[in-house]
C-alpha cells in the first residue's frame, strides 16, 4: 500500500507547485496578445536580459516582450496577490465573509485621492499619485469605520456603512472628474477607474513589488493573531495578542496595499472578495497556509483576467475590471451556493 505523503510535505509539493503555476502564466502573460510571440522567444528575452545570455531576438520581438509585456504580467501579478491578501485579512478582522477592499469603500477613497492628486492638483505637487491614493484609502476606511461604529457593532452593519461609503466616494471621483477634468482626463480617468493596465510599465512594477512583498510578509508575520481574530477580539485578547497594535497595523497594510494597487491600475472589484473564499475551500482556514495560496491565486487569477482582456475582444482591450467582475460574480455565487449546501 502506498504511504500518504506527512502534511509537510504535501503543502510543499502543492506550493512548489503553484509557483510553477505562477511562472507560466507570467510567461503566457508575455507571449499573448494582439501580436502573439512565441514562447521561446519570450524565454531568450527574459535570458538577454536578466542574465545577458546573448540569444538573437528580434530587437522589436524583444521591446514588446520586456518593456511592455513582462513589466505588465509582473503588475497583474503584484495587484492579484495583494488586493486577495488584503480581502483575507479585512474578512478576518471583521469576521465578515463580505469583507473586501472594494466593497468596505478602501478601493473607492483610493480612486478619489488619486484623481483629486491628479484633476485637482491636490497636494501641490508634493504629495504623489500613490500617497493621495494611500491617503484617499485611509480617509475611507476611517469614516466607514466610523459610520459603522455609531451605527452598531453587528456584523453586517460595516459591510452597509462600506457600501454607503464606496457610493459617497464614487461620487465625489464623478463630480471631481465632470467638474475639473477635461474632456481627455475625463475619458482616460473613466477608463482607469474600470481597471487598466495599459500605460503600466517597469517603474511602476518597481513600486508595486517591493509594497506588495512587504505587505503580504506583514500580514504573514500576523498569522497566528488573524486565526484569533477570527474568533473575536475579546478571544484575541484572551490569548495574549496586542489587539489594537495589531488591527491597525494589519488594516494600514491592507490599505497600503489597496492605495498602491490603485494609483497603477485603477479600481478593481471581486479578487478580494472571490479569491480568499476558493483559497479556502483548496487549504482550509488557517492563516500561516492560506495568506501565501491566496497571494498566489490572486496573482495567477489576475495575470490570466489581463490576458483575457486583451483577448477576448479582437483589436480591442478591455477594463479589467469588466473580465475580474465577468468572472468573479458567477464565481462568488457558486461558492455561496456550496457553502449553503454544505451541512
Amino acid at each position: 500500500m502506498t504511504a500518504r505523503l506527512p502534511i509537510p510535505h504535501a503543502r510543499l509539493f502543492a506550493l512548489a507547485g503553484a509557483l510553477l503555476l505562477l511562472l507560466l502564466a507570467l510567461w503566457l502573460g508575455a507571449a499573448v496578445g494582439e501580436t502573439a510571440i512565441p514562447l521561446p522567444v519570450v524565454a531568450k528575452t527574459v535570458a538577454n536580459r536578466l542574465w545577458d545570455a546573448g540569444y538573437a531576438v528580434e530587437p522589436l520581438d524583444e521591446g514588446i516582450v520586456w518593456s511592455y509585456r513582462v513589466s505588465r504580467a509582473v503588475v497583474a501579478a503584484c495587484c492579484g496577490a495583494g488586493l486577495a491578501v488584503s480581502g483575507v485579512v479585512l474578512q478576518a478582522l471583521l469576521r465578515n465573509p463580505l469583507a473586501d477592499p472594494y466593497i468596505l469603500g478602501v478601493s473607492a477613497g483610493a480612486s478619489t485621492g488619486a484623481v483629486s492628486v491628479v484633476i485637482l492638483g491636490v497636494g501641490g505637487g508634493i504629495l504623489g499619485l500613490s500617497a493621495g491614493a494611500f491617503l484617499g484609502a485611509v480617509l475611507a476606511f476611517s469614516l466607514v469605520s466610523l459610520l459603522a461604529f455609531k451605527a452598531g457593532r453587528a456584523t453586517g452593519i460595516i459591510i452597509l456603512a462600506g457600501v454607503a461609503g464606496s457610493q459617497l466616494f464614487n461620487a465625489i471621483t464623478a463630480f471631481i472628474v465632470a467638474r475639473s477634468a477635461t474632456a481627455e482626463q475625463a475619458r482616460g480617468v473613466m477608463f482607469w477607474l474600470l481597471g487598466n493596465l495599459s500605460g503600466v510599465r517597469w517603474p511602476h512594477a518597481g513600486l508595486a513589488v517591493p509594497v506588495i512583498c512587504a505587505g503580504v510578509i506583514l500580514c504573514l508575520s500576523q498569522a497566528r493573531a488573524l486565526d484569533a481574530f477570527t474568533f473575536g477580539r475579546d478571544s484575541a485578547a484572551s490569548l495574549g495578542i496586542p489587539v489594537r497594535r495589531v488591527y491597525i497595523l494589519l488594516m494600514a497594510a491592507s490599505a497600503m496595499m489597496t492605495a498602491v494597487m490603485v494609483s497603477i491600475t485603477g479600481s478593481i472589484g471581486f479578487v478580494g472578495l472571490v479569491v480568499p473564499h476558493a483559497a479556502r475551500l483548496l487549504v482550509g482556514v488557517r492563516h500561516e497556509v492560506l495568506i501565501p495560496s491566496a497571494a498566489l491565486a490572486g496573482a495567477i487569477f489576475m495575470i490570466f483576467a489581463d490576458i483575457l482582456s486583451r483577448t477576448v475582444v479582437a483589436g480591442q482591450v478591455l477594463p479589467i475590471g469588466v473580465i475580474t467582475a465577468l468572472i468573479g460574480a458567477p464565481a462568488f455565487a457558486l461558492i455561496l451556493i456550496q457553502a449553503r449546501m454544505r451541512p
